[in-house]
């Protein structure tokens, strides 16, 4: 589909004072604002995955969903938004197939591809971490049936409580994971032989439950640094990676940290329960700037963020929000580009895809939406749901380079998601 979201809605985009960003030529800027975003070409598809088959379903005027109450453009009124966009994806195709289902006897906190992508780690309420290998997708087909992962590591009672986050160094030499035992636990990873080798290193600095974790590089050193946030004192921990020391507390937030998200160099956000958004610069030693996403438009109303990302060019801050919503917010233009509700209850989770075109989002109405960000932003966007579980919906990651991702659900179980090759 060659179609710009502005032809699909029977609208022009405004042309006037627009240039590319040389940094991110998907990227459309408006007066040094953030408008839009230019389609891949098609040879940017993913490993023959049928990703364009894929975009031609979103683009599908049956399927786009509108901001508000109002009903599905073309399709006849039948009930409420959310209702046509539900009934109509069921004719819709490729779809998404489970190709794996790990099954534990609690609810599944937390997934994490390692970064070469061949293997991923789960982490549970069960106070079980496992690693699990990536299975070929060459051959998936729609009948598939789904089968348990190859379990390549596992260890029980790895935290005295329940696992709630994990990350991998970029690099994927080492494994850090966090828990409501109010502890965080650094593992040196070989990924040749698919083990945790040597000493872990517990960092108790925490007084509450860690609810998020992420590394950044120290381009000064080249060492790795964790960066963790939580309940308790609503500080964020940074923690020298070579010597397992904390160095820097970072305070600022009134509520309970929920998220953080980087995007390499020296630059991390953070999500709390105070409604804000907190940007950190470790070269100043601080926060740089601080951000409430509107959830309710024409207010200056927020809602707790639990959860944000942002995309490799560093312009757009995409945050899910408790009351359901997700926001989008230019960075440099410093202002809200649109909010949209692609759930029916909190988003716990939201990551672009490898390309960044596409955003996959999680929530406790039991779903994972992937909604097309290609296009006008400030238009409302395509969105289909992909994939459901019995339960919440907890987490949702993209493979790094395949148009694969996985979910975890309080429904006990950890899926692995693929497209059949068209």
């Amino acid at each position: 589909m060659d179609k710009s979201l502005c032809q699909l809605h029977g609208q022009k985009s405004k042309q006037s004072g627009s240039g590319t960003n040389l940094n991110n030529p998907g990227v459309s800027l408006s007066n040094g604002n953030l408008t839009s975003r230019a389609k891949p070409p098609a040879s940017k598809s993913l490993n023959g995955t049928g990703m364009s088959n894929f975009r031609g379903s979103l683009e599908d005027n049956t399927i786009r969903q509108s901001i508000g109450d109002q009903p599905l453009p073309h399709t006849p009124s039948r009930g409420s938004p959310r209702q046509d966009l539900d009934n109509s994806i069921d004719n819709q195709r490729p779809k998404f197939v489970a190709v794996t289902t790990l099954e534990d006897v609690q609810a599944v906190r937390c997934a994490e591809f390692h970064p070469g992508g061949q293997l991923y780690a789960v982490g549970s309420n069960s106070k079980t971490l496992r690693i699990c290998a990536h299975p070929k997708l060459s051959d998936l087909r729609e009948d598939h049936e789904t089968y348990q992962p190859t379990v390549l590591f596992k260890r029980t009672k790895h935290h005295k409580g329940s696992i709630y986050c994990l990350a991998w160094s970029p690099v994927g030499d080492l494994m850090a994971t966090g828990s409501n035992d109010k502890t965080v636990k650094l593992m040196r990873f070989n990924s040749e032989t698919s083990n945790l080798e040597g000493d872990e290193i517990e960092l108790t600095m925490h007084d509450g439950t860690i609810r998020d974790l992420c590394f950044l590089e120290d381009q000064s050193n080249k060492s790795s640094l964790l960066i963790s946030g939580g309940a308790g004192d609503c500080k964020i921990y940074v923690t020298d990676c070579a010597t397992g020391t904390p160095f820097q507390a970072l305070s600022g937030h009134t509520g309970h940290i929920l998220s953080l998200y980087t995007w390499g160099g020296a630059m991390f956000v953070s999500g709390s329960h105070d409604k804000t958004v907190r940007f950190w610069d470790l070269r100043t030693r601080g926060c740089v700037n601080v951000v409430t996403p509107i959830t309710v438009p024409g207010s200056r109303q927020g809602s707790p963020v639990s959860t944000l990302c942002v995309d490799p060019s560093g312009r757009l801050l995409v945050s899910g929000h408790e009351d359901s919503s997700c926001v989008l917010y230019d960075i440099r233009g410093g202002r809200n580009v649109q909010c949209f509700k692609p759930h029916s209850a909190d988003v716990r989770s939201i990551r672009f895809s490898p390309s960044a075109y596409y955003l996959l989002s999680a929530g406790y109405d039991n779903k994972l939406v992937l909604t097309d960000l290609q296009g006008d932003l400030t238009l409302p966007l395509p969105s289909v749901v992909v994939a459901q579980h019995q339960d919440k919906v907890i987490s949702g990651r993209w493979h790094p380079a395949e148009f694969s991702f996985l979910s975890t659900s309080a429904d006990k179980t950890s899926t692995l998601w693929a497209l059949p090759p068209v």
